[in-house]
């Protein structure tokens, strides 16, 4: 069983190319087009040897193409592409190499950007949450290169992918040519289906729910500020399919543009999206408080929730998932299921 994606099914001329396609919410996107007979739909990303290759082994697709092809790819099948959902990244917010982020998060997002501008494609991409950094002003997802400039991310991640959303900001308030459609999301703490290769980076549904069927506790961080409690840390919890449809809907409004948050708009704690996964698995709740590894300290934000106000007056008018049923819904149809995958 998939996701429940609310976007209209029809059929798209033009050849949709999802970067990261392969990936977590790429995979879940890519399913989503297929399911409603858009497309061609062409995915770049690399599989590498584990099982990552799952997440697209049920998909009809155009091309599978790995990223150092990319380029060539683009100029031959130009006159073909209508749109490039751009997901792919290096989306670890532990990563170090500042050097191989910035290759890989603002220079080859700048060029799809030149080239989308250039040929006339629209370009949907993915930010981050993480871009707000501490939370100090509030989650307001103002795309003006005014309020981008007040914003101080805490990792390399997070600052790269400020700074395309910086860049995205100048180009739009100049007189320089621009895609046909842009618009950027800022995705909060996603779960679902179709994580499973991403390690440390998996929501903590998944990281739980094994100890959880075994008879152990949920590990959880202790909180390391006084003015909230071991589990009490915050995060705007979104399910995978909520995005989803955020996705189809500008795929299905191309004249809409702008940088949008990606949450639901209510923070809830570790402790909760814990206390769901022992409902959802039928097991008695039993948490454990482990410590904060110290270098993670420094960079940890306790409170997220995403301000939802600029993509409602956009005209995206869809309920989003409760944090319990989403979490239900990952449980039974797919963590519990014989095949997890999309």
């Amino acid at each position: 069983m998939r996701p429940s994606y609310k976007g209209r099914i029809h059929g798209r001329a033009g050849m949709i190319v999802v970067t990261g396609g392969a990936g977590f919410i790429g995979s879940n996107l890519v399913a989503a087009l297929e399911a409603r007979g858009a497309g061609p739909i062409a995915v770049v990303d690399a599989l590498g040897s584990d099982a990552k290759w799952r997440n697209i082994a049920k998909r009809e697709l155009a091309a599978l193409v790995p990223p150092d092809e990319m380029a060539a790819f683009l100029d031959k099948a130009a006159d073909r592409i209508d749109t490039i959902f751009h997901l792919g990244a290096v989306s670890s917010t532990t990563e170090t190499d500042a050097d191989l982020i910035a290759r890989t998060n603002i220079a080859l997002p700048q060029k799809l950007w030149a080239l989308a501008a250039e040929r006339g494609w629209r370009l949907i991409y993915a930010s981050s949450a993480a871009t707000y950094g501490d939370g100090e002003h509030a989650f307001d997802d103002d795309g003006s290169i005014a309020g981008l400039a007040k914003l101080r991310p805490l990792n390399p991640y997070g600052w790269s992918k400020h700074a395309f959303d910086r860049f995205v900001a100048r180009e739009a308030a100049g007189n320089a040519a621009r895609p046909r459609q842009w618009a950027g999301l800022k995705f909060f703490n996603v779960f679902g289906p179709n994580e499973y290769h991403k390690g440390t980076m998996r929501s903590v549904v998944h990281q739980i729910y094994p100890r959880i069927m075994a008879g152990e506790a949920a590990r959880l961080f202790k909180s390391h500020r006084p003015d909230y409690p071991d589990g009490g840390q915050k995060r705007d919890f979104i399910w995978v399919g909520d995005c989803v449809d955020v996705m189809l809907w500008l795929y299905d409004h191309p004249a809409v543009n702008g940088l949008y948050n990606c949450g639901t708009g209510q923070a809830r704690t570790f402790e909760d999206l814990a206390l769901a996964v022992f409902a959802a698995a039928g097991r008695p709740s039993k948490l454990a408080f482990v410590e904060m590894p110290p270098e993670l300290r420094p960079r940890y934000q306790y409170f997220t929730e995403a301000k939802m106000q600029r993509l409602r007056a956009a005209g995206y008018a869809a309920p989003f998932t409760p944090l319990e049923e989403g979490v239900a819904r990952y449980v039974r149809d797919f963590l519990a299921a014989k095949d997890p995958y999309v």
